[in-house]
């Protein structure tokens, strides 16, 4: 022991990487997470979304494959477009027109007509077919008549970009819906043949006959009409009814515009009448102030205003150069006065256009409408003649198209569908897939197992890592302090403080190298031990720290502040007789040295290290920790040692921290793993900032070895781990 105390070993440097700095404002920190810290959710809570992930996707699967197998029949059939022959141009068409000939085809599959042809078509072997997969799922003794005849799904569909039509059946049978397939094209063919007819030669003969009867009053109507449009001299009637009126309401829009600018150019010549008569500028007149070089000259005249006035300002009336202004402005009046007579004139001469473009257009608008009315007395004589030509055209026209049609039909020999392959016995089902549910399972599993570790990651606010506390919280990780349960409760308090080799020794080395590098402030110093809520291990911490700094050669002394209820005093096996409390109602002396004050009664407990007891409990201590004393014995005791440890109550239990932050230089706030809540944990530092506290940062304490690999960004951790304890 001697031989640790005089050489203390080397203090380990920080596993954890340099902490970012701490953030000015507390709302500015931002969430940000890498990948490696969603491993961490995902591997946290694999036993709650992985169970939950099975549970999905293997019950998904089982209601999938326990689904009634079905199977699939299709039969095809090619669309083939009758042969057309035109008889007056002499070609054949075989192209297909439209998608209007395969819709009307499919309706007629989907038709109720058809469906009823085929189920009477089946006999009673098919009938127990398609019946026998609902027997079986029937309960025993059910009569076939009970269940139907079930067809399956049938669907009609035509293939992209070709001429086939497909019947495709489903059904809880192969063979029964190979059978429905098969008897669906049979019924359809004959439905085709049942419906498809020709003209016989009488019939042709008779349209023939009727044709030429036909032709021959359309021919003797059309040149009666011909003849009257000759002696009257039309192109037509419509035509030249279109012309007339198309000629009259050109000249009529015309006049009404020349009726308008007449109006336009009288306003204007009695406008200037009135401002000669009152004696006004005419340049107010916009025609005459925009007229040829009224605007120029009314330009110039101003600009020799303009001049005038800045030669009157420095020369007299009979200056050169107010004379030369004066002459060129009298010039310039006489030239703007001739040219405002020229727009009067101009003006005059578009009055008398207008008025003869008016009577012009009115003599054109006269002529036009006779020529209108003469075409009204024609049009009674003529729409009788056109009407009868028109009738006489179109009988003969539907005559040709009938007789058309039955030479066409005389001339087909095949349907315009035939079978292109029928349904075979498929007895693979398509449902349910099993690949298909497979792929689905394990998708849905997956997505089940980050939604519940990724949402529960969300839901808890606990502290978890060094993500929680360096991002989300913005302070200093100061270090990981492992679960110590195996250590004996008499023990785990003084590991440093004793030197032993167990659990826990170098992550307090650890705790207290990062204090020393965060610190501002040289010794002396106070630092204060909280956290937020009981059985966090702040004692602990306050402890070992202390054990630090005192087997480092530090005189330190560790204050038990949590006056409600001590502990200090239990974990270094002393008695709590006289403390602070004690000291307080004895008086509150600090006169002399206080390390031998009996009040206090501080008790050296270790190499470097002295302890001062709370000296009981009180149920109200905020009046000791409010009151100037007890700040000048924090300052008084920085005096007599380097470092004073303060060990004070949580903060989410009491306020006394804060009074006693008030008065220490630096905190360390202790958070144990999964126990307090982040939100309150940035409530209460938010606090202790705002009280102009210099927080060094936290320790997360209470993680299994195992946690700390994954938890914490301490990536050497485990060969950390290896080395030292091999040196051990």
């Amino acid at each position: 022991m001697a031989e640790n105390t005089a050489k203390p070993p080397p203090a380990l440097p920080p596993i954890a990487p340099p902490p970012p700095p701490r953030p000015d404002k507390e709302d500015d920190v931002i969430e940000r997470r890498t990948l490696r810290d969603y491993y961490i959710i995902l591997r946290e809570r694999l036993w709650i979304a992985l169970p939950l992930a099975l549970l999905v996707s293997v019950g998904y699967g089982y209601v999938k494959l326990r689904e009634l197998p079905s199977y699939r029949a299709v039969a095809t059939m090619q669309f083939e477009k009758p042969d057309t022959v035109v008889m007056t141009q002499g070609v054949v068409d075989q192209a297909m027109r439209s998608d209007v000939d395969l819709n009307t085809n499919i309706q007629i599959l989907q038709s109720g007509r058809l469906r009823a042809k085929v189920i009477e078509s089946f006999t009673p072997d098919e009938r127990r077919i398609l019946q026998r997969a609902a027997l079986k799922r029937a309960p025993p003794g059910t009569a076939p008549a009970a269940v139907g005849l079930p067809l399956g799904q049938v669907t009609f569909g035509s293939v992209h970009n070709s001429f086939l039509i497909s019947v495709s059946v489903i059904h809880d049978d192969p063979e029964a819906a190979m059978i429905v397939a098969n008897r669906y094209v049979k019924k359809f063919m004959e439905y085709l043949r049942d419906n498809a007819g020709g003209r016989t030669e009488e019939a042709v003969a008779n349209l023939n006959e009727q044709a030429e009867r036909l032709k021959g009053e359309s021919e003797a109507a059309d040149a009666k009409l011909q003849q009257y449009m000759k002696e009257k001299n039309l192109i037509s009637l419509d035509s030249n009814r279109n012309m007339v009126d198309e000629a009259l309401k050109t000249v009529s829009g015309k006049l009404q515009e020349a009726h308008l600018a007449l109006l336009a150019v009288e306003n204007q010549v009695k406008q200037v009448d009135e401002f000669k008569a009152q004696g006004k500028n005419l340049l107010e007149i916009s025609f005459i102030a925009s007229f040829g070089s009224v605007p120029d000259l009314k330009r110039q005249l101003d600009a020799y205003h303009q001049e005038q006035a800045r030669l009157s300002e420095r020369y007299l009336e009979r200056h050169p150069l107010m004379i030369t202004n004066a002459n060129n402005i009298a010039i310039t009046e006489e030239q703007l006065e001739k040219a405002k007579a020229l727009a009067i004139a101009a003006l005059n001469t578009r009055l008398e256009e207008a008025r003869q473009s008016v009577k012009t257009y009115e003599q054109e608008y006269a002529k036009r409408e006779q020529e209108s009315l003469r075409l009204s007395d024609l049009g009674v004589e003529y729409r009788s003649l056109k009407q009868e030509s028109d009738v006489a055209k179109t009988n003969y026209q539907a005559i040709l198209n009938r007789l058309n049609e039955t030479r066409t039909t005389k001339y087909i020999e095949n349907l315009p569908l035939h079978p292109l392959d029928d349904a075979t016995l498929n007895p693979f089902p398509i449902s349910p897939n099993k690949g298909g549910i497979m792929n689905t399972c394990v998708g849905l599993g997956v997505l089940v197992f980050v939604g519940v570790a990724v949402g529960l990651s969300f839901i808890d606010d606990r502290i978890k890592s060094a993500w929680d506390v360096e991002s989300f919280i913005g302070a200093n990780l100061l270090g990981i302090i492992p679960d110590l349960g195996g250590v004996k409760d008499d023990e785990k308090y003084t590991l440093l403080l004793e030197n032993k080799q167990a659990p826990g020794v170098e992550a307090f080395l650890s705790v207290y190298s990062s204090i020393k590098i965060h610190s501002k402030l040289d010794f002396p110093k106070s630092l204060l031990v909280t956290s937020t809520i009981p059985g966090e291990g702040k004692t602990l911490i306050s402890c070992n720290v202390a054990g630090s700094f005192a087997r480092h050669g530090k005189k330190t002394l560790l204050v038990d502040c949590d006056l409600r209820r001590p502990m200090l005093h239990r974990h270094f096996k002393q008695q709590n007789t006289s403390g602070l409390i004690s000291w307080f109602e004895g008086g509150a002396a600090i006169e002399g040295t206080l390390a031998t004050n009996p009040g206090l009664g501080i008790i050296k407990v270790g190499e470097n290290l002295s302890l001062l007891c709370s000296g009981g409990r009180s149920k109200s201590p905020t009046e000791l920790l409010e009151s100037p004393a007890f700040g000048q014995l924090l300052e008084k005791l920085k005096k007599e040692y380097d470092l004073v440890i303060v060990d004070s109550p949580p903060l989410g239990a009491v306020t006394d921290s804060l009074l006693i932050a008030e008065r220490i230089d630096e905190v360390v706030y202790v958070c144990r793993f999964n126990r307090a809540y982040r939100k309150h944990i940035r409530l209460y530092m938010r606090a202790l900032r705002n009280g102009k506290n210099e927080i060094l940062g936290v320790v997360l304490n209470g993680l299994s070895p195992r946690r700390i690999e994954y938890y914490s960004n301490y990536r050497y951790y485990r060969s950390y781990k290896k080395y030292y304890g091999s040196q051990t």
